[in-house]
């Protein structure tokens, strides 16, 4: 049994994440911003922790990750408003990298997407610019950090059905993922050892989750 905190616990992926988790005997911690998605957080096994990452500061994070085994980033801004982009997928993810290291749990699983890259092409007049930057900066400084991380790079998000199944490795960013197959990945990749240290690009395909990440 592991302790795993879902930062970002409300949103469409920590939603089918956290079922996984606790089938396999997993305690799943989601922190949510507001009392009222409390109901729907324990509908689904886990344990709501109100805890805001956008205002938290380093010392408070720890805190809330003190015993955790793990930490999953889910959190994001949503897009719109380039400032809280910014504020949330870059400085509150920092944070939770440095809160992480603190509470000495050093697992970390980023869940962000497949263009992540610096030559991710997004022009810096397109709206989408903020969040491909903020998510970019991000990524970069949890590969400077000593934590055991993983960053997973999801295609064009959709709401299909689960398959297990995907394609990793070099893609092109239009391709599409479902967030139950994110959900499932993200379980694999805190199960696999071989995830460690490694930016997974990947959509949905035909190679089931364990196996494509078994050949990393």
């Amino acid at each position: 049994m592991a302790t795993i905190a879902i930062i970002g616990g409300h949103g469409k992926v920590a939603l089918r994440l956290a079922p996984l988790l606790v089938e396999q005997g997993d305690r799943v911690l989601a922190w949510v911003r507001h009392e009222d998605q409390f109901e729907e957080v324990r509908a689904v096994g886990a344990e709501p922790v109100l805890a805001d990452a956008e205002t938290m500061d380093v010392p408070a994070m720890a805190a809330a990750l003190a015993g955790a085994d793990a930490v999953v980033w889910s959190a994001g801004a949503g897009g719109g408003d380039p400032a809280r982009t910014y504020a949330v997928d870059r400085d509150a993810a920092i944070r939770s990298m440095e809160a992480a290291a603190a509470a000495g749990v050093r697992r970390y699983v980023m869940v962000s997407w497949a263009g992540s890259v610096p030559d991710h092409g997004i022009d810096p007049d397109n709206s989408f610019f903020p969040y491909a930057d903020a998510k970019l900066a991000a990524d970069e400084h949890l590969r400077g950090t000593d934590l055991d991380w993983t960053i997973l790079g999801p295609g064009t998000l959709t709401l299909d059905q689960p398959t297990g199944e995907i394609g990793a490795g070099d893609m092109s960013r239009g391709r599409r993922t479902s967030r139950a197959n994110v959900a499932l990945a993200v379980r694999e990749a805190l199960a696999q050892p071989a995830t460690i240290g490694r930016f997974i690009r990947f959509a949905d395909g035909d190679v089931p989750i364990a196996e494509a990440f078994a050949a990393l």
